[in-house]
């Protein structure tokens, strides 16, 4: 690695493995473009000559998140093993029924965004939707009203660097991203962050993963797709390809995340920290309905989040959200939380035991300060280990096969 050079540093983490394609580190180089690699994932790429000095260096040694996430610790905070810091915790659901039916779980972020702009609260938010002409595509979008906060209402399961967008670390606005987004953007900005919201995630998936799925449920290879999304219109609602002729293909969320999407995540995500959003001031996730052995329930009803504030500005805000009509509030305890997220609380308390594995199998890793992993790995000691060994086989057979 370079010293002193963004672009050297970010095409070490590329190259071993470690990126996440927040895209940090175009907002730090301006060199920097991300671009779609031939696995079908956002990676920066290098259009000239380097040209960030030392402070934009030292910048992205500290809030890259291929090379560290920081468990967050704000005042005043519980932290919680699996959910990480809670001031508090609440089923909610956003009021306007257009939001609530849009969103994928309640539409609780997309109520606050649209509030914040409405109110001139916050200049702009900062989030992702689909690429205007090519809804297949995901992109960082500005929003200033709104109309355009529910137009970028719904999960969209495939990458998008929305810590590169020119807007997403302005002070005065309000950014949502990706756990992994928003940890970036609190590393780098500090007490200059702006509101930052995020969301429960499992992974960025492939865009190859999108661009089957369309295909295989039938839309014609010849049609435009016109209009796509992953989830929303409905809780948890169907992935949906609308096509300029009329086409109309679909799947429900457990065969389009669990047969086509869930499967293409990415290797970063597997060994992620944090899935819940701990950087973020406030984050959703989806406070899902379950079957008697606590696994989530994929029939259709009225969108529910399960809202966590972390810290008190985010505390603040969903409070005077509450009081002004804009969401609807439900108190719960996080581990009511924990215990319908079986992805997350399962990946978290293994997490120790896949690091492991993987350092033993020659990867390069990020590091994770704070996060206790090894605690919650001891309690789980048999499924860690089991854990380690499965994630050296897989990671030496991948260095097998690319060598």
């Amino acid at each position: 690695m370079s010293a002193g050079s963004v672009v050297a540093a970010a095409a070490d983490v590329v190259s071993s493995g470690r990126c996440t394609g927040c895209g940090l580190c175009t907002a730090l180089e301006p060199a920097l473009t991300m671009t779609a690699s031939a696995e079908g994932y956002l990676r920066p790429h290098a259009a000239g000559a380097a040209t960030a000095g030392p402070a934009a260096f030292a910048t992205f040694r500290t809030a890259c998140p291929g090379l560290r996430v920081v468990a967050q610790r704000p005042a005043g905070a519980v932290r919680h093993p699996v959910l990480g810091p809670v001031l508090g915790c609440w089923e909610a659901w956003a009021t306007d029924p257009d939001v609530r039916e849009r969103g994928s779980s309640g539409g609780v972020l997309t109520a606050l965004q649209a509030w914040l702009v409405a109110t001139g609260e916050v200049a702009r938010a900062v989030g992702a939707a689909a690429a205007p002409g090519e809804p297949r595509r995901t992109v960082p979008v500005r929003i200033v009203s709104r109309d355009e906060a529910l137009a970028a209402a719904g999960s969209r399961y495939a990458p998008v660097a929305v810590a590169g967008h020119p807007d997403a670390a302005a002070p005065d606005g309000v950014t949502t991203g990706k756990p992994c987004e928003v940890a970036a953007l609190r590393a780098a900005t500090g007490p200059d962050a702006p509101l930052l919201l995020s969301f429960f995630c499992a992974g960025t998936p492939s865009q190859h993963a999108t661009d089957r799925l369309v295909h295989d449920l039938g839309m014609p290879a010849d049609e435009h797709v016109d209009e796509l999304w992953y989830r929303g219109r409905g809780w948890p609602g169907r992935f949906t390809a609308v096509g300029a002729a009329g086409t109309r293909v679909s799947a429900s969320y457990d065969e389009s995340w669990g047969d086509a999407l869930g499967p293409s995540v990415q290797w970063r995500c597997k060994i992620c920290p944090d899935g819940v959003g701990e950087s973020a001031d406030v984050a959703a996730g989806d406070f899902w309905r379950t079957d008697e052995r606590g696994y989530p329930v994929f029939v259709e009803t009225a969108g529910v989040s399960a809202l966590l504030a972390r810290t008190p500005r985010g505390l603040d805000l969903v409070r005077r959200a509450a009081a002004a009509g804009v969401i609807a509030l439900r108190e719960i305890s996080p581990d009511d939380v924990a215990a319908v997220q079986p992805l997350q609380r399962t990946r978290r308390t293994t997490l120790a035991g896949r690091l492991v594995g993987a350092r033993l199998a020659g990867a390069r890793l990020p590091r994770f300060p704070g996060f206790g992993l090894g605690r919650l790995a001891a309690s789980r000691a048999r499924q860690s280990l089991r854990t380690a060994r499965g994630t050296y086989r897989r990671v030496r057979a991948g260095a097998a096969a690319r060598s």
